[in-house]
C-alpha cells in the first residue's frame, strides 16, 4: 500500500471512531430528552470549531453549538464512483424525537398536518406567510396563543403554480403589494396589512423560465427579494438539470442565474450567474448585500460539491456548470471554457455537500443572545445523492460587521433517529416580530417555533 493510501486509511478510522463517539452522545440527548429540548453549549470556552476533514459531517454528528469550517483546500478529488440515491423516506415522528435546540432555546409545535409546507415570511404586521407549494396556497398563521397554537389561520391565496417566494413591497410598515414566486412566472397582489385574503385578484407582473419538480426534473423554486433601497427586484432561477452544458441545452437560459427586474417587472440582466440553485435570498441588513443560500451539483462524490450561502457580486460567476469553487473544472465538462475558470468565484461559507440548503435570512432581533445579532440562519433539507444522510436541520451563519466568518454552527437539529430514519425536513426560517424563530418542516408537514428563554 503506498503511504498516501496508508495515511488516508489511518484518518479515515480515526475521524469513524470520533464521529461514533459524537453519535452516541447525540443519540442519548435524542432519547433522553423532552420537548423543549436542549444541548448544554454554555462553556465558557469558544465555540468548537472543526476544520479540515474532520469538518465533514452527517446528520447523526450534527450537534447544537458545534462549528464547521470548510475551505476550497479541504475538497477531495472527483468520486463519481461513490455517487448513491440515498433519498430519504420520511417516517412519521417517533413520539421521543423532537428537534433539539443549544441550552436556553425552547422548541415548541406551532402548527402541523399542513400540506408541503415551504418558504415562510413574515409580514410587517408580524403575521407569518406561508408557501404551501404543492397545494397552490399562500396561507397565513397570526399570533401565538396561550396553548403555543396560532390564534387564527387563513388562506391568502390559492390556485397558484407550485408558488415559493414571498416579498412585500415597498419595504416599510405599510406595503401595498405582495409579490409571489411561481414557477414560471412572478405574480402580485393588492395587500393592506392585516389583510388575512388577498383583496384583489393576482397580477402578472413578469414570466419566468418554468417547471421543474422536486426530483427527477428541474428546479422549481423561485424566491424573490427586493434590494434594500427597493429599486430592484431578485429573482432566483435555478438550472434545468445537474450539470448540462448550457451552451447546448437552450432549455437553461436564463437558468442558474439571479435575474434582476424593476419592481414593475422590467428584466435589467442576469445579476450573476453560475449558481446552480440559489435557492434562498436575503439582503444582509448591514451591507445591503444580495445573499443566496445554493444547492450545488451531485454525482462527484460523498464529499463534493459543498452547498454554500453566500453573498452575490453583481456580474459575478460562480462556475456552474463546467467549474466549482476554486476554478476546479467539472470533469464531465473537461476543456470547456478555460477563459472561465479564473474569474469562479469562491462563496463565503461552504456547508456541507448534499445538504439542500434552502431558506435563509439575517437575525435582526433582540431575544436571542446579543450575539446573535446580524448573525444568518439557513434551513438544510438534507441530503439524497450521499451515503451518509447529511443536513437535516438549521444553521446559524457567524458574521462579523456584517461580513462571513466562514464557519457554521449547527443550531437546531435531530430530525434524523439513531439509526438513520428521517422525521423531518427543514425548509422555511423565519424571524417572528418578537425576535423568535419559526422553522417550516415539510418531513413531519409542521412549523416549529424556537424561542430563547435563558435560564426560565
Amino acid at each position: 500500500m503506498s503511504f498516501s493510501l496508508m495515511l488516508h486509511s489511518l484518518i479515515s478510522r480515526t475521524l469513524t471512531i470520533s464521529a461514533a463517539a459524537l453519535g452516541l452522545a447525540c443519540a442519548f440527548a435524542l432519547l433522553s430528552s423532552v420537548p423543549a429540548r436542549a444541548v448544554d453549549t454554555s462553556a465558557a470556552s469558544k465555540p468548537r470549531v472543526l476544520t479540515g476533514q474532520a469538518a465533514f459531517t452527517d446528520a447523526l454528528h450534527e450537534v447544537p453549538g458545534t462549528r464547521r469550517h470548510l475551505t476550497v483546500s479541504d475538497l477531495p478529488a472527483p468520486a463519481p464512483e461513490q455517487s448513491v440515491d440515498n433519498g430519504p423516506s420520511v417516517v412519521p415522528r417517533p413520539a421521543n424525537a423532537w428537534p433539539i435546540a443549544p441550552k436556553g432555546f425552547k422548541v415548541d409545535l406551532y402548527a402541523t398536518g399542513l400540506d408541503n409546507p415551504r418558504l415562510l415570511r413574515v409580514a410587517p404586521n408580524g403575521d407569518l406567510f406561508l408557501a404551501e407549494s404543492g397545494t397552490g396556497k399562500i396561507k397565513i398563521f397570526r399570533g401565538v396563543g396561550a396553548d403555543g397554537k396560532p390564534q387564527q389561520v387563513s388562506v391568502f391565496a390559492e390556485g397558484l403554480h407550485q408558488p415559493f417566494g414571498i416579498a412585500f413591497y415597498p419595504a416599510g410598515p405599510n406595503p401595498q403589494w405582495i409579490f409571489i414566486g411561481d414557477t414560471d412566472e412572478i405574480v402580485r397582489f393588492p395587500y393592506h396589512s392585516g389583510d388575512l385574503k388577498a383583496t384583489g385578484p393576482q397580477e402578472n407582473v413578469v414570466d419566468l423560465p418554468g417547471g421543474g419538480r422536486l426530483r427527477g426534473g428541474g428546479h422549481w423554486t423561485r424566491d424573490l427579494v427586493f434590494s434594500k433601497d427597493g429599486s430592484k427586484l431578485f429573482a432566483s432561477v435555478g438550472s434545468h438539470s445537474n450539470v448540462d452544458d448550457s451552451d447546448t441545452h437552450p432549455e437553461e437560459f436564463h437558468r442558474a442565474d439571479v435575474l434582476e427586474f424593476t419592481p414593475t417587472g422590467k428584466f435589467v440582466k442576469v445579476y450573476a450567474w453560475g449558481l446552480r440553485n440559489c435557492v434562498g435570498e436575503a439582503i444582509n441588513p448591514i451591507t445591503g448585500e444580495l445573499w443566496c443560500s445554493t444547492n450545488e451539483r451531485d454525482a462527484l462524490g460523498n464529499n463534493l460539491v459543498p452547498d454554500y450561502v453566500t453573498h452575490v457580486q453583481e456580474g459575478g460567476f460562480y462556475g456552474w456548470p463546467w467549474y466549482y469553487m476554486g476554478g476546479h473544472q467539472d470533469p464531465r465538462h473537461a476543456g470547456k471554457h478555460p477563459e472561465l475558470q479564473s474569474k469562479v468565484i469562491t462563496p463565503d461559507i461552504l456547508v456541507n455537500p448534499h445538504f439542500a440548503s434552502l431558506e435563509m435570512f439575517f437575525y435582526e432581533g433582540s431575544q436571542f443572545p446579543a450575539e446573535y445579532k446580524g448573525d444568518g440562519f439557513a434551513a438544510e433539507h438534507g441530503s439524497w445523492n450521499r451515503a451518509q444522510r447529511s443536513g437535516y436541520e438549521v444553521i446559524r451563519l457567524p458574521m462579523h460587521d456584517g461580513h462571513a466568518t466562514g464557519e457554521y454552527e449547527d443550531f437546531l437539529t435531530g430530525f434524523v433517529t439513531p439509526d438513520g430514519q428521517v422525521w423531518g425536513r427543514p425548509v422555511g426560517v423565519a424571524q417572528a416580530a418578537d425576535g423568535s424563530l419559526f422553522v417550516s418542516d415539510d418531513g413531519s408537514r409542521s412549523i416549529w417555533h424556537v424561542s430563547y428563554v435563558g435560564g426560565k
